[in-house]
């Protein structure tokens, strides 16, 4: 049974990484998103003068530095960065083989760019402007509409059942990878006319090679100069961000893990305080007093019914004004307790 199921976690060939490998890269960029949405959310909550902007523009700015750092890594090492970071490559499936250190063909990398940046940021859009439509739908009254507002939405009540038919899709190629059946995992590898595959020891020399010494300022001109300071400044975001997620994966997806929205009930139910139990030392007829509409200082029937938010026991207002105003604390259980502390209950009755 082992050496069965080792059989089934690799592709057909020996050089295609297993369903685990190929799971894990595409899952890496998804827990960097997240990740850091929630540090410019907690940015432009702290100074939204400042930092507003970027919390506005985020699915904006965060393609174009995904479209930059994708670039940079699918023209020098034929991979994306998530692929590169588990020792992958994407090779063309029909031509000759091609070094990775020489990055991907023109026409397949710019296909890969596009998969890889913008159907993500088109997706994300459409779900947000499928959530407002539904509060729209909710909250607001349904007025005659013209033919383009009916065609609007009729695409977004379409938008659902074509995303459940492509992720039925992605599970379909998934399984027929595991065993063997086709050399890709995912229809975006098929739309971009690439495969996966390990890198070997000569791609992994090449890599490591320094780049030939650029040619000299003199012989360059303006434009070429900014092209190598970006394509320089590119590739030091590229090298840092591949260094620190090599420390920081594990708490990335705790990161997702923790701001998913299925583990909101979760860690609500986690942080929220617990009830205290009633003060052990009170004897039953107080108890039984303070249950009864009576009123536990003077005795009586309770007048204009206040509690206390420190014990939430009731009193009559005045009694309990009284008391607090004095003595700064709860007569019942002692707690520390001020006048703000006092809260009016409100009967329907009255």
């Amino acid at each position: 049974m082992a050496e069965r199921g080792a059989h089934l976690t690799t592709a057909a060939t020996d050089e295609g990484p297993s369903i685990f490998e190929v799971l894990a890269q595409d899952t890496l960029m998804g827990a960097v998103r997240p990740a850091l949405q929630h540090a410019v959310k907690v940015l432009a909550e702290s100074n939204p003068s400042r930092y507003g902007f970027l919390w506005r523009w985020f699915d904006e700015i965060y393609l174009t530095l995904d479209l930059l750092l994708q670039h940079h890594f699918l023209s020098r090492t034929s991979a994306s960065f998530s692929e590169n970071f588990y020792g992958l490559k994407r090779v063309v499936t029909s031509g000759p083989g091609r070094p990775a250190h020489l990055g991907l063909p023109r026409k397949q990398r710019l296909r890969s760019l596009l998969l890889l940046a913008l159907v993500p940021y088109l997706r994300a859009k459409l779900e947000n402007i499928l959530a407002r439509q539904r509060d729209e739908d909710d909250f607001s009254i349904q007025l005659p509409q013209s033919a383009c507002r009916r065609m609007y939405r009729a695409f977004l009540a379409a938008y659902p059942f074509v995303s459940t038919a492509w992720e039925g899709w992605v599970f379909c190629q998934q399984l027929l990878y595991i065993f063997g059946r086709t050399s890709r995992h995912s229809p975006l590898l098929w739309l971009a006319g690439v495969k996966l595959m390990h890198l070997n020891a000569q791609d992994i020399r090449n890599l490591d090679l320094k780049p030939q010494s650029p040619p000299s300022a003199s012989n360059q001109s303006v434009g070429q100069r900014l092209q190598g300071l970006l394509s320089t400044a590119v590739g030091g975001v590229a090298v840092s961000l591949s260094t620190s997620l090599s420390l920081g994966v594990f708490f990335l997806q705790f990161l997702e893990w923790w701001y998913s929205s299925e583990n909101q009930s979760t860690i609500k139910s986690l942080t929220s305080l617990p009830t205290p139990p009633p003060p052990l030392h009170l004897d039953r007829e107080q108890t039984a007093t303070a249950a009864n509409n009576i009123c536990p200082l003077c005795h009586n029937v309770r007048v204009n019914d206040t509690a206390l938010a420190t014990s939430g026991y009731v009193f009559c207002y005045r009694c309990v004004y009284v008391y607090v105003k004095a003595h700064q604390r709860c007569p019942l259980t002692g707690y520390p307790t001020e006048l703000q502390h006092l809260i009016k209950i409100y009967s329907p009755e009255g």
